[in-house]
Protein backbone atom coordinates (compact mmCIF):
# COMPACT_ATOMS: atom_id res chain seq x y z
CA UNK A 1 0.00 0.00 0.00
CA UNK A 2 1.42 3.36 -0.96
CA UNK A 3 1.65 5.78 1.97
CA UNK A 4 3.38 9.07 1.13
CA UNK A 5 5.58 10.87 3.63
CA UNK A 6 7.51 14.03 2.89
CA UNK A 7 10.53 11.87 2.01
CA UNK A 8 8.42 9.56 -0.15
CA UNK A 9 6.80 12.53 -1.81
CA UNK A 10 10.20 13.91 -2.79
CA UNK A 11 11.26 10.52 -4.05
CA UNK A 12 8.11 10.24 -6.15
CA UNK A 13 8.81 13.56 -7.84
CA UNK A 14 12.43 12.62 -8.51
CA UNK A 15 11.34 9.28 -9.94
CA UNK A 16 8.87 11.05 -12.16
CA UNK A 17 11.58 13.25 -13.58
CA UNK A 18 13.91 10.35 -14.20
CA UNK A 19 11.28 7.90 -15.45
CA UNK A 20 10.48 7.17 -19.06
CA UNK A 21 7.87 9.50 -20.48
CA UNK A 22 4.94 8.71 -22.71
CA UNK A 23 5.77 9.92 -26.21
CA UNK A 24 2.75 12.14 -26.62
CA UNK A 25 3.10 15.07 -29.01
CA UNK A 26 3.51 18.60 -27.71
CA UNK A 27 0.05 20.16 -27.68
CA UNK A 28 0.85 23.75 -26.76
CA UNK A 29 -1.52 25.18 -29.39
CA UNK A 30 -4.18 22.44 -29.36
CA UNK A 31 -6.97 21.46 -27.04
CA UNK A 32 -6.26 18.23 -25.21
CA UNK A 33 -8.91 15.57 -25.60
CA UNK A 34 -9.86 14.46 -22.06
CA UNK A 35 -12.33 11.88 -20.76
CA UNK A 36 -13.70 11.08 -17.32
CA UNK A 37 -15.06 7.66 -16.32
CA UNK A 38 -16.82 7.55 -12.95
CA UNK A 39 -18.64 4.80 -11.06
CA UNK A 40 -20.84 7.25 -9.16
CA UNK A 41 -22.96 10.27 -10.18
CA UNK A 42 -21.38 13.67 -10.76
CA UNK A 43 -23.14 14.95 -7.64
CA UNK A 44 -21.12 12.63 -5.39
CA UNK A 45 -18.64 14.91 -3.64
CA UNK A 46 -15.36 13.18 -4.58
CA UNK A 47 -16.14 12.77 -8.27
CA UNK A 48 -17.88 16.13 -8.25
CA UNK A 49 -14.61 17.90 -7.45
CA UNK A 50 -12.80 16.12 -10.31
CA UNK A 51 -15.63 16.82 -12.72
CA UNK A 52 -15.81 20.51 -11.75
CA UNK A 53 -12.06 21.01 -12.21
CA UNK A 54 -12.17 19.46 -15.68
CA UNK A 55 -15.25 21.47 -16.64
CA UNK A 56 -13.37 24.62 -15.61
CA UNK A 57 -10.44 23.64 -17.84
CA UNK A 58 -12.87 23.13 -20.69
CA UNK A 59 -14.47 26.53 -20.06
CA UNK A 60 -11.02 28.11 -20.33
CA UNK A 61 -10.59 26.48 -23.74
CA UNK A 62 -7.75 24.19 -22.61
CA UNK A 63 -9.44 20.83 -23.20
CA UNK A 64 -12.29 19.05 -24.92
CA UNK A 65 -13.93 17.06 -22.14
CA UNK A 66 -16.36 14.15 -22.19
CA UNK A 67 -17.43 12.10 -19.20
CA UNK A 68 -19.60 9.16 -18.22
CA UNK A 69 -21.10 8.77 -14.74
CA UNK A 70 -22.63 5.80 -12.91
CA UNK A 71 -20.51 3.22 -14.74
CA UNK A 72 -20.91 -0.23 -13.20
CA UNK A 73 -17.69 -1.92 -12.12
CA UNK A 74 -18.37 -4.76 -14.58
CA UNK A 75 -18.65 -2.23 -17.42
CA UNK A 76 -15.77 0.03 -16.45
CA UNK A 77 -13.12 -1.62 -18.60
CA UNK A 78 -15.29 -1.41 -21.71
CA UNK A 79 -15.95 2.31 -21.22
CA UNK A 80 -12.26 3.01 -20.63
CA UNK A 81 -11.37 1.17 -23.84
CA UNK A 82 -13.97 3.09 -25.83
CA UNK A 83 -12.58 6.45 -24.74
CA UNK A 84 -8.99 5.36 -25.39
CA UNK A 85 -9.91 3.97 -28.81
CA UNK A 86 -11.68 7.23 -29.67
CA UNK A 87 -8.41 9.11 -29.32
CA UNK A 88 -8.73 10.69 -25.88
CA UNK A 89 -5.22 11.63 -24.81
CA UNK A 90 -5.89 11.88 -21.08
CA UNK A 91 -8.40 9.84 -19.04
CA UNK A 92 -9.40 10.46 -15.43
CA UNK A 93 -11.33 8.09 -13.20
CA UNK A 94 -11.29 6.01 -10.04
CA UNK A 95 -9.79 2.53 -10.06
CA UNK A 96 -10.31 1.53 -6.43
CA UNK A 97 -12.70 -1.35 -7.15
CA UNK A 98 -11.45 -2.21 -10.65
CA UNK A 99 -7.70 -1.79 -10.25
CA UNK A 100 -6.66 -4.79 -12.33
CA UNK A 101 -8.97 -3.96 -15.23
CA UNK A 102 -7.95 -0.29 -15.37
CA UNK A 103 -4.25 -1.12 -15.37
CA UNK A 104 -4.82 -3.72 -18.09
CA UNK A 105 -6.42 -1.08 -20.32
CA UNK A 106 -3.51 1.28 -19.68
CA UNK A 107 -1.04 -1.39 -20.79
CA UNK A 108 -3.01 -1.90 -23.99
CA UNK A 109 -2.98 1.86 -24.77
CA UNK A 110 0.57 2.98 -23.90
CA UNK A 111 0.20 6.27 -25.79
CA UNK A 112 -2.84 7.30 -23.72
CA UNK A 113 -2.29 9.01 -20.37
CA UNK A 114 -4.34 7.62 -17.48
CA UNK A 115 -4.71 9.37 -14.12
CA UNK A 116 -6.76 7.28 -11.76
CA UNK A 117 -7.74 7.44 -8.12
CA UNK A 118 -5.92 4.43 -6.74
CA UNK A 119 -4.56 2.82 -3.59
CA UNK A 120 -1.59 1.50 -5.56
CA UNK A 121 1.42 3.13 -7.10
CA UNK A 122 2.09 4.40 -10.63
CA UNK A 123 2.50 1.93 -13.50
CA UNK A 124 5.02 2.88 -16.17
CA UNK A 125 4.81 4.33 -18.65
CA UNK A 126 1.34 5.90 -18.60
CA UNK A 127 -0.73 5.01 -15.52
CA UNK A 128 -0.55 7.76 -12.89
CA UNK A 129 -2.39 7.76 -9.57
CA UNK A 130 -3.90 10.37 -7.29
CA UNK A 131 -6.02 10.72 -4.21
CA UNK A 132 -7.52 13.48 -2.13
CA UNK A 133 -4.86 13.86 0.54
CA UNK A 134 -6.92 16.35 2.53
CA UNK A 135 -5.91 14.92 5.90
CA UNK A 136 -4.41 18.29 6.87
CA UNK A 137 -7.65 20.32 6.81
CA UNK A 138 -9.47 17.23 8.15
CA UNK A 139 -7.24 17.51 11.22
CA UNK A 140 -8.21 21.18 11.57
CA UNK A 141 -11.92 20.37 11.32
CA UNK A 142 -11.42 17.79 14.07
CA UNK A 143 -10.09 20.54 16.32
CA UNK A 144 -13.19 22.61 15.58
CA UNK A 145 -15.50 19.64 16.16
CA UNK A 146 -14.07 18.97 19.61
CA UNK A 147 -14.30 22.64 20.46
CA UNK A 148 -18.00 22.71 19.52
CA UNK A 149 -19.06 19.43 21.14
CA UNK A 150 -20.89 19.77 24.45
CA UNK A 151 -21.16 16.05 25.13
CA UNK A 152 -17.61 15.11 24.15
CA UNK A 153 -19.11 12.48 21.84
CA UNK A 154 -18.43 12.68 18.09
CA UNK A 155 -19.69 10.33 15.36
CA UNK A 156 -18.04 9.52 12.04
CA UNK A 157 -19.90 8.00 9.08
CA UNK A 158 -17.75 6.80 6.18
CA UNK A 159 -18.15 4.92 2.91
CA UNK A 160 -15.71 2.02 2.96
CA UNK A 161 -12.80 1.45 5.40
CA UNK A 162 -10.14 1.89 2.71
CA UNK A 163 -6.95 3.95 3.14
CA UNK A 164 -8.37 6.95 1.29
CA UNK A 165 -11.20 7.24 3.84
CA UNK A 166 -9.35 5.95 6.89
CA UNK A 167 -6.61 8.57 6.71
CA UNK A 168 -9.13 11.42 6.74
CA UNK A 169 -11.03 9.98 9.68
CA UNK A 170 -7.84 9.32 11.64
CA UNK A 171 -6.58 12.84 11.00
CA UNK A 172 -9.95 14.27 12.06
CA UNK A 173 -9.83 12.22 15.27
CA UNK A 174 -6.25 13.32 15.99
CA UNK A 175 -7.29 16.94 15.59
CA UNK A 176 -10.21 16.45 17.98
CA UNK A 177 -7.94 14.83 20.58
CA UNK A 178 -5.59 17.81 20.34
CA UNK A 179 -8.43 19.89 21.83
CA UNK A 180 -10.07 17.29 24.06
CA UNK A 181 -7.99 14.18 24.84
CA UNK A 182 -11.06 12.56 26.44
CA UNK A 183 -13.33 12.83 23.39
CA UNK A 184 -15.27 9.66 22.53
CA UNK A 185 -15.80 8.51 18.94
CA UNK A 186 -18.39 6.33 17.25
CA UNK A 187 -17.36 5.07 13.80
CA UNK A 188 -19.61 3.49 11.15
CA UNK A 189 -19.01 2.53 7.52
CA UNK A 190 -22.02 2.15 5.24
CA UNK A 191 -20.13 0.11 2.58
CA UNK A 192 -21.31 2.35 -0.24
CA UNK A 193 -19.89 5.37 -2.01
CA UNK A 194 -23.27 6.96 -2.57
CA UNK A 195 -26.23 6.00 -0.43
CA UNK A 196 -27.46 9.12 1.42
CA UNK A 197 -30.44 7.36 3.07
CA UNK A 198 -28.17 4.68 4.54
CA UNK A 199 -25.68 7.30 5.77
CA UNK A 200 -28.54 9.26 7.29
CA UNK A 201 -29.81 6.24 9.23
CA UNK A 202 -26.32 5.52 10.56
CA UNK A 203 -26.08 9.13 11.74
CA UNK A 204 -29.48 8.95 13.44
CA UNK A 205 -28.28 5.97 15.48
CA UNK A 206 -25.24 7.93 16.62
CA UNK A 207 -27.31 10.94 17.71
CA UNK A 208 -29.60 8.60 19.63
CA UNK A 209 -26.48 7.39 21.48
CA UNK A 210 -25.54 10.91 22.56
CA UNK A 211 -23.35 12.20 19.73
CA UNK A 212 -23.71 15.95 19.16
CA UNK A 213 -21.21 16.47 16.31
CA UNK A 214 -21.11 14.31 13.16
CA UNK A 215 -18.27 13.93 10.65
CA UNK A 216 -20.02 13.74 7.28
CA UNK A 217 -17.62 11.77 5.13
CA UNK A 218 -20.68 10.73 3.07
CA UNK A 219 -23.71 12.64 1.86
CA UNK A 220 -26.79 12.11 4.01
CA UNK A 221 -25.10 12.70 7.36
CA UNK A 222 -25.69 16.45 7.35
CA UNK A 223 -29.38 15.85 6.66
CA UNK A 224 -29.57 13.72 9.80
CA UNK A 225 -27.70 16.36 11.79
CA UNK A 226 -30.08 19.07 10.61
CA UNK A 227 -33.17 17.05 11.49
CA UNK A 228 -31.89 16.18 14.97
CA UNK A 229 -30.50 19.63 15.75
CA UNK A 230 -26.84 18.62 16.10
CA UNK A 231 -23.76 19.85 14.25
CA UNK A 232 -21.90 18.41 11.26
CA UNK A 233 -18.42 18.67 9.77
CA UNK A 234 -18.20 18.52 5.98
CA UNK A 235 -15.76 16.66 3.77
CA UNK A 236 -14.40 17.37 0.25
CA UNK A 237 -17.03 20.02 -0.54
CA UNK A 238 -18.47 22.92 1.45
CA UNK A 239 -22.22 22.44 1.92
CA UNK A 240 -22.73 25.14 4.53
CA UNK A 241 -24.91 27.12 2.13
CA UNK A 242 -27.33 24.18 2.19
CA UNK A 243 -27.02 23.67 5.95
CA UNK A 244 -26.24 27.14 7.37
CA UNK A 245 -27.16 26.19 10.95
CA UNK A 246 -25.65 22.70 10.82
CA UNK A 247 -22.33 22.48 8.96
CA UNK A 248 -19.68 24.20 11.07
CA UNK A 249 -16.58 23.61 8.95
CA UNK A 250 -15.38 21.52 6.03
CA UNK A 251 -12.12 20.12 4.69
CA UNK A 252 -12.14 21.05 1.01
CA UNK A 253 -10.45 19.21 -1.85
CA UNK A 254 -9.26 21.28 -4.81
CA UNK A 255 -8.52 19.09 -7.85
CA UNK A 256 -7.41 22.03 -9.98
CA UNK A 257 -3.67 21.74 -9.11
CA UNK A 258 -3.71 18.08 -10.18
CA UNK A 259 -5.40 18.91 -13.48
CA UNK A 260 -3.03 21.81 -14.15
CA UNK A 261 0.06 19.67 -13.53
CA UNK A 262 -1.17 16.86 -15.77
CA UNK A 263 -2.17 19.17 -18.63
CA UNK A 264 1.20 20.91 -18.55
CA UNK A 265 3.01 17.58 -18.85
CA UNK A 266 0.81 16.55 -21.77
CA UNK A 267 1.42 19.87 -23.54
CA UNK A 268 5.18 19.62 -23.17
CA UNK A 269 5.37 15.92 -24.03
CA UNK A 270 6.87 15.15 -20.61
CA UNK A 271 4.05 13.03 -19.17
CA UNK A 272 5.23 10.06 -17.07
CA UNK A 273 3.58 7.63 -14.70
CA UNK A 274 3.76 9.27 -11.27
CA UNK A 275 1.91 9.88 -8.05
CA UNK A 276 -0.18 13.06 -8.17
CA UNK A 277 -1.18 12.75 -4.52
CA UNK A 278 1.01 15.64 -3.33
CA UNK A 279 -0.95 18.08 -5.48
CA UNK A 280 -3.90 17.53 -3.12
CA UNK A 281 -1.99 18.81 -0.11
CA UNK A 282 -2.29 22.27 1.39
CA UNK A 283 1.19 23.38 0.29
CA UNK A 284 0.08 22.92 -3.36
CA UNK A 285 -3.31 24.56 -2.65
CA UNK A 286 -4.96 21.22 -3.29
CA UNK A 287 -6.77 21.33 0.05
CA UNK A 288 -8.08 23.98 2.39
CA UNK A 289 -10.17 24.63 5.46
CA UNK A 290 -13.44 26.24 4.38
CA UNK A 291 -14.33 29.62 5.91
CA UNK A 292 -16.45 29.29 9.05
CA UNK A 293 -19.11 31.49 7.45
CA UNK A 294 -22.30 31.33 9.50
CA UNK A 295 -20.33 29.87 12.41
CA UNK A 296 -17.64 32.57 12.47
CA UNK A 297 -19.07 34.06 15.67
CA UNK A 298 -20.19 30.73 17.14
CA UNK A 299 -16.86 28.91 17.31
CA UNK A 300 -15.05 29.93 20.51
CA UNK A 301 -12.25 32.45 19.95
CA UNK A 302 -9.78 30.18 21.76
CA UNK A 303 -10.50 27.34 19.33
CA UNK A 304 -10.18 29.61 16.30
CA UNK A 305 -6.80 30.82 17.56
CA UNK A 306 -5.53 27.27 18.06
CA UNK A 307 -6.76 26.23 14.60
CA UNK A 308 -5.12 29.25 12.96
CA UNK A 309 -1.84 28.55 14.72
CA UNK A 310 -1.86 24.88 13.73
CA UNK A 311 -2.74 25.73 10.12
CA UNK A 312 0.21 28.13 9.98
CA UNK A 313 2.48 25.36 11.28
CA UNK A 314 1.19 22.95 8.62
CA UNK A 315 1.80 25.45 5.83
CA UNK A 316 5.25 26.28 7.19
CA UNK A 317 6.18 22.60 7.37
CA UNK A 318 6.80 22.70 11.13
CA UNK A 319 3.87 20.40 11.90
CA UNK A 320 3.06 17.28 9.94
CA UNK A 321 -0.35 15.66 10.18
CA UNK A 322 0.15 11.91 10.45
CA UNK A 323 -1.02 9.82 7.50
CA UNK A 324 -2.63 6.80 9.14
CA UNK A 325 -4.32 4.44 6.69
CA UNK A 326 -5.43 1.94 9.34
CA UNK A 327 -9.15 1.46 9.91
CA UNK A 328 -10.18 3.90 12.67
CA UNK A 329 -11.49 2.41 15.87
CA UNK A 330 -14.25 3.79 18.10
Amino acid sequence: MFTPTRRATLAAFVAAVLGASVHLPSLAQEKIKVAGVYTVPFEQQWVGRIHAALQAAQARGEIDYEATENVANADYERVLREYASAGHQLIFGEAFAIETAARRVARDFPQTAFIMGSSGGPQAPNFSVFDNYIHEPAYLTGMIAAGMSQSGKIGLVGGFPIPEVNRLMNAFMDGARAINPQVQFTVTFINSWFDPPKAKEAAFAMVDAGVDVLYAERFGVSDAAKERGVLAIGNVVNTQDQYPDTVVASAIWHFEPTVAAALEKIRTGSYTAENYGPYSMMQHKGASLAPLGTFEDKVPAEIKEKVAARQAEILAGTFEVEINDAQPKP
